[in-house]
């Protein structure tokens, strides 16, 4: 897809811009850039060896996606959602993944259903684990939901849904402590998608979509109070976020690595 402000570039500009582009939307989905951290053009630029121009490009293809907001004279930062910002997405994914789950029943080969099933299975399984890592995950989550998509064999639905799952995966694992809770999410989800009923499938996806707003939700919440207390300030300093005490499930699973 070509973005409106990088038409007319050079393609070694647009190249570097991509480059920028792929760097620093990692880093915000590893997390080593926070929600509402103030990051530099300038700074990236020096970082990446790049000129300021392909580090603006990438810096408003972000913006564009919804993972950074800017303010004039103040600075850019991860965007700090609102809960009308998280319910306004996932009305948008529920459309577009439902209809994907429909188009999944009726379209995918029998080697296509057997290769989702068991991603879903490896999905759960790597959610299940306490060692977890985070940006492993979001990419294996991503995976599976990319080739429901794919094999649509509808270019257009699988464009739309790849551009609005940056901002749900920024969201994903935010407060989260992966405590090693068996999950059977995905594999259930898939075990629906694989048979032959279009509306089962459907039902299946809006409410495993409807789920995970309503998780994003409660992760979020710290966010939301500091927006309200703090949205205003792009300050350079640590953006402060008071998060919830862990349960004691994720209490006795941090206690038990500590004595490994």
């Amino acid at each position: 897809m070509v973005y409106p402000y990088m038409k007319d570039r050079s393609t070694g500009a647009s190249d570097l811009a991509g480059e920028a582009y792929v760097i620093i939307r990692e880093r915000i989905l590893r997390g080593e850039v926070a929600i509402g951290q103030v990051i530099s053009r300038r700074k990236i630029a020096a970082e990446l060896g790049m000129s300021f121009l392909p580090v603006s490009e990438a810096f408003l293809r972000l913006e564009f996606e919804g993972l950074l907001e800017s303010r004039p004279r103040a600075g850019t930062r991860v965007r700090i959602p609102s809960r009308e910002d998280v319910r306004g997405h996932y009305l948008v994914r529920e459309a577009l993944e439902v209809e994907a789950a429909r188009l999944f029943t009726e379209m995918a080969t029998p080697e296509e259903r057997s290769e989702l099933l068991k991603l879903g299975v490896r999905v759960d399984a790597m959610r299940s684990q306490t060692e977890t890592n985070r940006f492993y995950y979001l990419n294996l989550h991503e995976k599976l939901h990319r080739r429901i998509a794919e094999c649509t064999r509808c270019p257009a639905l699988c464009d739309a849904i790849e551009r609005t799952r940056a901002l749900s995966s920024t969201w994903l694992c935010v407060g989260r402590t992966f405590n090693g809770t068996p999950s059977r999410r995905h594999q259930d989800l898939m075990e629906v998608l694989v048979g032959n009923d279009r509306e089962a499938s459907a039902a299946a996806m809006r409410d495993h979509v409807t789920t995970s707003m309503q998780q994003a939700l409660e992760r979020l919440e710290p966010y939301f109070r500091a927006r309200k207390a703090q949205g205003k300030t792009y300050s350079r300093k640590q953006f402060f976020i008071e998060l919830p005490a862990p349960k004691p499930a994720e209490i006795s699973t941090e206690a038990s690595q500590a004595e490994a």
